[in-house]
């Protein structure tokens, strides 16, 4: 499941481990990170329960979808596991030593992830990226001024 998980899947599972989170019980590894994530977003926590699940966000409304903004943090949390895309890791390490905290250079780097993805869809190919670490270096030049 979690290879590969619907929307559906991701969304109960990131709900299951908020209530698990929030229950003290015991998490496993990706649980720690999820909640860690989902702690970092107060303006989150009312929206992780079932009546929930199957809501849409369309972006024409101007809200964020939490759902599809915590899969972004994991996503950004696996690529630096791995520095994959190369130099993702050091882009990173940059933008926090600009923007003064990891969290805002998380949400500067899901600008750049963002991104990517919207050009590729659009365009109808695979992720490119060059494009996300292009957004990530004019992200880190607008922070530094």
């Amino acid at each position: 499941m979690l290879f590969n998980p619907s929307r559906d899947q991701a969304r109960r599972f990131f709900v299951g481990t908020w209530r698990k989170f929030q229950a003290g019980q015991p998490l496993e590894d990706l649980e720690k990170l999820i909640a860690g994530v989902l702690a970092r977003h107060p303006e989150y926590h009312g929206y992780l329960s079932e009546e929930y699940l199957d809501r849409d966000w369309p972006p024409e409304h101007g809200e964020t979808n939490p759902f599809l903004h915590i899969s972004m943090h994991l996503a950004i949390e696996e690529q630096l596991s791995i520095d994959q895309p190369a130099g993702v890791k050091a882009a990173y390490a940059a933008l926090c030593l600009a923007a003064g905290d990891e969290h805002t250079a998380m949400h500067e780097m899901m600008e750049g992830l963002g991104e990517m993805i919207w050009q590729a869809q659009r365009n109808g190919h695979a992720p490119d990226p060059a494009v996300y670490l292009d957004v990530l270096q004019r992200r880190l030049n607008a922070i530094r001024g």
